[in-house]
């Protein structure tokens, strides 16, 4: 089978294959953050049984914060930030090395074991620093086998057309609001907080199970072992043109608004101006700069417009990306791209304490 006769993606079924295991990467750590209330109710090691109403109450009283709980967030986002990019920028050298089908499936497998022993210990009695190691231990693991999984992701989307990079951002994007709408179910459900958290964690689990067999699924689609045969061959450039070309929808349009025109980053870096604007929305407490746009309209807003060219430019880059290198480094180009997202991603985290202090 030549290039220029590719199979169809029968009922998009790897779209939304690489769409689910987007969602694979990004939801166990957004379900980590969303669940710092059940944490740190635990660092304040309060009764078994405690109801969620009388939680929100206690958790008001700053005087009973404890040390670990006070310091929860900012040991946590070290916890995530300094293995997230170590482990993505260790995947680009050693993709070669270890196999595809390892790193993926690997990095899941261990991600759905980390969550099974978070919910079994929702209904273990533990003393709070042995609490707080273990969740910090967790945390590392689920940011580091998440890191590698991110990166060989995708690498792999690298090697299909330009428009399968989306469903991995789209599948990220779901994963923060599945997993705050989630903890908005578990609360509502009225039900102890230990009640809540393990329906919570399980959750978790089943989304990750429902990933792992998608991939399994994945080598059998005919248009998905096409395009991994013809990663082998190293097809010739023109060759490579030729198939983006025949692919129909949102890759063709993309490879049309053009990979080398200079509007995507021009439009990258304007996204800059958010900076100043966001720094002068109703942000308090505040000590130097004046408040310009008082109401909160104004920054919501600005966040819809943030959030949405955020997903379409950061789509654009991962799709073109590995487009722009000889076929067989489209992997390697992938796994690269995914470092660089995350190295700006922790860059944001710690400049972020910068500009608050500038407000």
């Amino acid at each position: 089978m030549t290039a220029l006769n590719a199979p169809r993606d029968k009922y998009n079924a790897v779209w939304i294959i690489f769409f689910i295991l987007g969602l694979g990467t990004l939801l166990p750590w957004n379900f980590f953050m969303t669940a710092t209330m059940y944490f740190t109710s635990r660092l304040k090691d309060p009764p078994m049984g405690l109801t969620n109403q009388t939680l929100n109450q206690t958790l008001k009283e700053e005087d009973s914060r404890s040390v670990l709980e006070a310091k929860f967030n900012n040991v946590m986002t070290l916890c995530a930030m300094v293995p997230l990019l170590i482990f993505t920028c260790l995947n680009s050298f050693i993709h070669q090395r270890i196999p595809q089908k390892l790193r993926i499936s690997g990095g899941l497998v261990v991600i759905l074991i980390v969550f099974l022993v978070t919910a079994i210990l929702v209904k273990v009695d533990m003393a709070p620093l042995p609490f707080f190691a273990i969740t910090m231990i967790k945390i590392i693991c689920i940011n580091s086998f998440g890191a590698i999984l991110q990166g060989s992701l995708f690498g792999l989307a690298g090697i299909l057309p330009a428009s399968y990079t989306t469903p991995i951002m789209s599948g990220q994007g779901l994963g923060g609001a599945f997993a705050a709408f989630s903890m908005i179910c578990a609360l509502a459900s009225g039900s102890a907080l230990q009640d809540s958290a393990f329906g919570y964690f399980i959750t978790a689990c089943v989304v990750i199970s429902l990933a792992i067999m998608s991939y399994m699924a994945l080598p059998r689609m005919e248009f998905f072992q096409h395009y991994m045969e013809t990663n082998r061959s190293r097809p010739s450039a023109d060759e490579e043109n030729k198939m983006d070309l025949l692919n129909k929808g949102a890759a063709h349009k993309l490879v049309e608004p053009g990979i080398d025109s200079i509007w995507l980053p021009v439009l990258v870096a304007a996204r800059l101006v958010f900076v100043p604007l966001f720094m002068l929305c109703n942000v308090q407490p505040r000590y130097y700069l004046p408040v310009f746009f008082s109401h909160d309209a104004w920054y919501i807003i600005f966040m819809i417009f943030f959030s949405f060219s955020n997903g379409y430019l950061a789509s654009l880059c991962m799709c073109f990306g590995p487009k722009k290198v000889p076929p067989h480094e489209a992997e390697t180009a992938g796994a690269i791209m995914a470092f660089f997202l995350s190295l700006g991603l922790a860059l944001g985290a710690s400049v972020s304490f910068a500009v608050r202090a500038m407000i």
